[in-house]
């Protein structure tokens, strides 16, 4: 009865050890702020002028960008393309391409963490 005991103990222990260490992707949240001036396209949504903050939240093997218009603006969740892990040089900076008058976003480099996230664009063709 003693054994069972203290394998008992041992097991709930190892479980409080390891549920105590903190994993990656919770160690740094990745999030920023940023300005527009004009409306810009983002995957399928419209931002327009104005102050937006962000996030980015790992679901499963997905990557979430989360962003909150902060006057009222647009609050939305979209699904990243593709995340690149190696550093961004020049900063951390929205880019931003022009197709048939309108503007849209085609990736987002994060220098501080790391990241650079890649949005799609349409092609010209697709506009027209």
């Amino acid at each position: 009865m003693n054994s069972i005991r203290t394998f008992a103990y041992a097991a709930v222990l190892s479980l409080t050890i390891f549920a105590a260490q903190p994993t990656p992707a919770a160690a740094e949240e990745v999030h920023g702020r940023f300005t527009l001036s004009h409306d810009v396209h983002l995957q399928k949504i419209v931002l327009h002028p104005g102050d937006y903050t962000f996030s980015v939240k790992t679901m499963g093997a997905s990557e979430f960008l989360m962003l909150r218009g902060k006057n009222g603006g647009t609050d939305a969740m979209l699904v990243v393309n593709d995340v690149d892990t190696t550093a961004p040089t020049g900063g951390s900076r929205l880019v931003l391409v022009s197709r048939d008058g309108q503007s849209f976003a085609s990736t987002m480099s994060l220098a501080d963490y790391d990241m650079t996230l890649r949005f799609s664009v349409p092609s010209d063709a697709k506009l027209k």
